[in-house]
């Protein structure tokens, strides 16, 4: 689906603005930033922990377990987020003094997401007198009446949205769950478990621990580079208080000060520290460390994380780098596969592309829909939800919505109207998770299609990207895409400064299977010639030697080569004019 590119109406530039950059100040009055203090992201400006509801209770609750030497089981999710919050709660409760300290991560394939009665089961062969969840748990009733049952605890640290009863641990730490007043409910699951062991380590040294132990007080910044990944993978939103922990993880990581892991991911995808942005952390590291939870077990991910020196790291680094590979392989399959089906259906609809798409296959990966489920939703511009094979009787679907719908929201409504439908949900404003009995697909997909037609009312469903609007040929320099580059982070709701205009096409061609690179020029400055690239291009279209003139919308960038930087636009979407 071709996307339509639209400007953002210019917000006015506030005062204090108007000392930087012309492009990047009216830039950042187009996100609303109309204070000073936004633009200061030290760690020191991150929001207190006092309104985060259930904090004070988990950390007394951790502490008690410290210095008594209790046994902790950390129950993780199988994403990025769910990985890195892993990690670095076993990384803190270490290096804190927690004397048996592990983690469990479920197999999608064989136990589903959250802390099940199974899993469960799994950690009492450990004999836990604690279960931590981390990014999950809001939703796990049943489970933690298992664990309650042997007699064991549990602390659910969670960002997800909860459903209308909360399970009985012994503490939640959710910003989302009723009655938190913290200012920010956009924490990852890692931001939480970050926030508790802040918590943790303050609690413990107010109990003198740390001096009767005759141990350092652990440095928390030394975790940023995992809240900082795991932020950035989860996609999201990036206010304040998020853009504070990704950056301080970025300075961090660019001064060389990345765990082993983290920087045998980045040498394998050719990102060099110095130069990374949260880019490169969503576009290269996360996909790898998901890449475990998708196809495999996401242990590999977080040993990677773990690893303690380079050598390991680089082993995990290689082994999630091949399950990547493997895994954009079953995607390309699978897509291909995908898009036979649309072509099927729109020719019996007549090209006509209903609200929502609903597709399933039994040949599809459990692991991967999600991100079938993304491209389809971004080539067709619809809420989509690609469903496979889950246990017997049983399918799993993986849901990605469009600006406009709460896909999360919607799938409450469908099982509150059809109750029995759903047989499990959960998730987010943008992505959601979902089980269905399999005879129940297509009157599944019925519901929800009228469902999101009614939320949708008045939703504009074409494709529009929003741009910052024209740059003049004088701005498009290398001293300002480096500003540009560096005056993030950018992302979720924080969105990369996207410019957009007309160009002169001076040379194309195709490098790789899908990659279009360009040589433009600008209508007011022929004789300066702009290196662009444009990824993942539609190969019926392009390369076409018969354009001279394009409108584009583009990110201002730079590209290292042999240690030389040059300016290079990064194109977003291309049109003939």
């Amino acid at each position: 689906m071709l996307k339509e590119i639209r400007r953002r109406p210019a917000a006015d530039v506030p005062a204090f603005a108007q000392r930087l950059a012309p492009v990047l100040a009216q830039v950042y009055a187009n996100r609303g930033l109309c204070a000073e203090s936004e633009l200061n992201l030290k760690l020191d400006q991150l929001l207190p922990p006092g309104d985060l509801l259930g904090l004070a209770d988990a950390a007394v609750l951790l502490a008690d377990c410290v210095e008594q030497q209790k046994t902790i089981v950390i129950v993780g999710d199988f994403d990025a987020d769910g990985a890195t919050s892993s990690a670095l709660a076993v990384t803190v409760l270490q290096q804190v003094g927690a004397g048996n300290v592990s983690y469990l991560v479920p197999n999608r394939f064989e136990y589903g997401y959250g802390l099940t009665p199974e899993i469960v089961a799994l950690a009492l062969q450990r004999q836990p007198d604690l279960i931590i969840t981390v990014d999950n748990g809001i939703s796990s009733l049943e489970g933690v009446a298992a664990a309650a049952e042997q007699g064991v605890k549990t602390l659910i640290t969670d960002h997800h949205l909860p459903g209308a009863s909360l399970p009985d641990a012994e503490v939640i730490v959710n910003p989302n769950q009723p009655g938190c007043t913290f200012a920010s409910k956009n924490l990852a699951g890692v931001g939480v478990i970050f926030y508790v062991m802040l918590a943790l380590r303050a609690e413990l040294r107010g109990r003198g621990w740390f001096e009767r132990q005759s141990g350092a007080e652990p440095n928390l910044a030394e975790v940023l580079d995992l809240v900082a990944l795991g932020t950035v993978a989860d996609v999201v939103p990036l206010d304040k208080n998020n853009r504070i922990l990704v950056e301080q993880g970025l300075l961090r990581m660019r001064a060389g000060n990345a765990r082993p892991g983290i920087r045998a991911l980045l040498e394998i995808a050719n990102r060099p520290l110095a130069r990374l942005t949260a880019s490169d952390l969503s576009y290269a590291v996360a996909p790898r460390l998901n890449a475990a939870g998708r196809l495999d077990d996401m242990s590999v991910g977080i040993e990677c994380l773990l690893a303690a020196d380079e050598a390991t790291g680089r082993q995990y680094a290689t082994q999630l780098n091949d399950l990547n590979r493997d895994r954009q392989l079953i995607e390309r399959e699978m897509q291909r596969e995908a898009m036979l089906l649309l072509e099927e259906f729109l020719r019996t609809t007549g090209g006509s592309v209903p609200p929502a798409l609903c597709l399933y296959d039994s040949n599809w990966h459990q692991g991967v829909v999600g991100i079938l489920a993304s491209r389809i939703k971004e080539h067709l511009h619809r809420p989509t939800i690609a469903f496979a094979e889950g246990e017997p009787g049983e399918i799993k679907g993986s849901a990605r919505s469009i600006p406009g719908l709460h896909i999360r929201d919607a799938l409450d409504r469908v099982a509150t109207q059809y109750p029995g439908l759903v047989k499990k949900f959960g998730g987010h404003a943008m992505a959601a998770g979902l089980s269905l009995a399999d005879t129940d697909f297509e009157r599944f997909r019925d519901a929800f299609e009228s469902e999101v037609e009614r939320l949708l009312d008045g939703v504009e469903l074409d494709a529009v990207v929003e741009t910052d609007g024209e740059l003049a040929a004088h701005d498009l320099t290398l001293p300002l895409a480096r500003i540009l580059r560096y005056a993030g982070p950018w992302g979720q709701h924080f969105p990369e400064p996207l410019f957009d205009g007309v160009f002169q096409v001076v040379h194309q061609r195709l490098v790789g299977e899908r990659h279009l690179k360009l040589v433009l020029s600008h209508p007011d400055r022929p004789d300066n010639l702009l290196d662009a690239i444009a990824f993942n291009i539609d190969r019926d279209l392009w390369p076409n030697h018969a354009v001279q003139r394009i409108a584009i919308a583009y990110h201002l960038d730079s590209n290292e080569y042999r240690g030389r930087e040059s300016l290079q636009l990064l194109v977003e979407v291309i049109d003939t004019c």
